[in-house]
């Protein structure tokens, strides 16, 4: 019998599925956060939000939680270098709250990593 999926689980496949939502309609908010060495910047926005979709849809379903676990692992482990450009670039920036959130989202990556590996467990 499959577990039911943990709580973090569900938020983190919730958190994918707004953020794949933006990443399909507003591709222009992600920009600023792509790294100059990526190639095509919409593109890679576009299909990261694809991505998204799929795991947070892959992680509810028990046939495909394993799966999705690990992938959705590999992709918050992917954008990470995005989240790092944005706090890179806020340390630049005068504004106090621009900064803390830039810097408050990368420890935040490690629980949502941990939360995929676990629900692709369950």
């Amino acid at each position: 019998m499959t577990a039911p999926l943990r709580r973090d689980a569900k938020l983190l496949a919730t958190g994918f599925l707004a953020s794949g939502t933006v990443h399909l309609v507003k591709p222009d908010v992600w920009e600023p956060l792509m790294p100059d060495w990526v190639p095509a910047h919409r593109e890679v926005i576009i299909w990261s939000g694809v991505a998204e979709i799929a795991c947070a849809a892959g992680l509810l379903f028990p046939p495909t939680r394993k799966v999705a676990g690990l992938a959705s692992a590999a992709l918050l482990a992917g954008v990470y270098v995005g989240n790092v450009k944005m706090a890179v670039d806020a340390s630049k920036s005068k504004s106090l709250p621009l900064k803390a959130a830039a810097y408050g989202r990368l420890p935040l990556q490690f629980p949502m990593i941990r939360a995929a590996l676990r629900a692709g467990r369950s």
